[in-house]
C-alpha cells in the first residue's frame, strides 16, 4: 500500500500539474531529470549553461558548444522508488550537435486490481521517456526542439505516447540575460492504457529568465510555469496566491569559479503540499554543484513533508575535453 501512494505521489502531489481536473497521464515527465534542476525548483526555461541535462526541459537551452557532454543521474524517492536519467550531445558534423536523452523511473512491484477492486497479482511498475532534441541559432536567438517516446506500464495497464518540445530563447548580446519560452508535452497518445480510459497529455507552457547582474556572485532563474491552468485551481484563493502557484523561483550562489550553492523555490509543491502540521520547508530545496576539470557533480534535496525528502544526485562529464588531453599526452 505505501507504494501504491507513493506512486499516486509522483502522479498527483509531488508534481502537482494535475490539479484543474482531468486525468492527466505521464505526470512523470514533471518530475526534475537531474539534480541541479531539482535544486532550483524543479522547472526551468531560461538557463543556457554548459548542462546537457537542460534538454529534458528545453530544447534551445542546448548549444552545438555542448558536443562531446554526457550525463548520468540519479533521483532517491521514498520507498524505493528511483529515477535513472542518461543523456550525451554528439557532433554530427553538417547537421551540429544533437542531443539524446533517456530516463526510467520504476516504482517496483505493486498489486493490481480488476474493476470490481479484486486484486489479480503483483506487477512491476514503471515509465520511460526517450528523446532526441537538436536547436538551431540566429544571431541572438536559438530554436529548439526535441521528439520523445513515452512509454508506461502501471500494475499491468500500459500507454504509450508520442511527444515533442519546442522552445525558444533570446540571449542578451552584451548582459548576461537570458529569456525563454517552452511548450511542453505536445503531441498525442499512442495507445490508452485500457479501453475505457481517456488519459489527457501534461502540456504545459513556460516561459522564464536566467539573468546574473553585474558584480553580484548570485543568478537568478525565474520562471512562469503550469500557465494552461490558469485560474483553475479547486479552491477558491487571491490573485496573489494564484500567481505563486505558478511561480518558480531558483539561485545560484557562485562562491567559487567551480562551487555553487542552489537555493529554489516551487510555489505549486508549496501550496499543495500543505498540511495542518509538517515541515514549514515543503516546497523549497537546496543543493550544490561542483566542478572538478572535466567533471562536474550535483547534489539536491527537496522537501515534501516530516520525514520525506526526495535526493538527487547527477555527475557530468566532458568527453571531448578529456580525448582532447589525451591525445595531447
Amino acid at each position: 500500500m505505501k507504494r501504491v501512494l507513493i506512486i499516486a505521489l509522483v502522479h498527483g502531489v509531488a508534481v502537482t500539474w494535475g490539479q484543474s481536473g482531468g486525468n492527466k497521464s505521464f505526470q512523470f515527465l514533471n518530475v526534475p531529470a537531474h539534480a541541479r534542476l531539482a535544486a532550483l525548483g524543479g522547472v526551468n526555461a531560461s538557463l543556457a549553461d554548459e548542462d546537457v541535462n537542460f534538454v529534458f526541459n528545453n530544447p534551445a537551452l542546448i548549444s552545438d558548444t555542448l558536443a562531446g557532454y554526457a550525463s548520468a543521474g540519479y533521483l532517491f524517492y521514498l520507498a524505493d522508488i528511483g529515477q535513472a536519467t542518461f543523456s550525451y550531445a554528439h557532433d554530427f558534423s553538417k547537421a551540429g550537435a544533437v542531443t539524446f536523452g533517456i530516463r526510467h523511473i520504476n516504482y517496483g512491484e505493486v498489486a493490481g486490481y480488476d474493476a470490481a477492486g479484486m486484486e489479480t497479482g503483483m506487477f512491476k511498475s514503471g515509465e520511460t521517456e526517450i528523446l532526441i532534441g537538436k536547436s538551431h541559432q540566429v544571431g541572438v536567438f536559438r530554436l529548439g526542439a526535441s521528439i520523445k517516446g513515452v512509454f508506461s506500464n502501471l500494475a499491468g495497464f500500459r500507454g504509450t505516447a508520442l511527444l515533442t518540445d519546442v522552445g525558444g530563447i533570446f540571449i542578451h548580446p552584451q548582459k548576461q540575460l537570458v529569456v525563454g519560452m517552452v511548450f511542453r508535452n505536445l503531441g498525442f497518445i499512442l495507445n490508452e492504457f485500457s479501453e475505457t480510459s481517456n488519459s489527457d497529455l501534461p502540456f504545459d507552457i513556460q516561459i522564464g529568465a536566467t539573468s546574473k547582474p553585474e558584480h553580484m556572485p548570485v543568478r537568478f532563474s525565474i520562471t512562469l510555469f503550469n500557465l494552461t491552468n490558469l485560474g483553475k485551481a479547486y479552491r477558491d484563493q487571491s490573485l496573489v496566491t494564484e500567481f505563486f502557484r505558478h511561480l518558480n523561483v531558483g539561485a545560484e550562489l557562485l562562491i567559487h569559479k567551480n562551487v555553487n550553492v542552489l537555493i529554489g523555490y516551487n510555489g505549486l509543491r508549496q501550496q499543495e503540499l500543505q498540511v495542518q502540521s509538517g515541515s514549514g520547508m515543503r516546497g523549497f530545496t537546496v543543493g550544490f554543484l561542483v566542478r572538478v576539470k572535466q567533471f562536474e557533480c550535483a547534489l539536491s534535496r527537496a522537501t515534501y513533508s516530516v520525514g520525506n525528502a526526495a535526493y538527487a544526485f547527477t555527475l557530468n562529464v566532458n568527453t571531448k575535453s578529456m580525448l582532447m588531453k589525451r591525445k595531447e599526452l
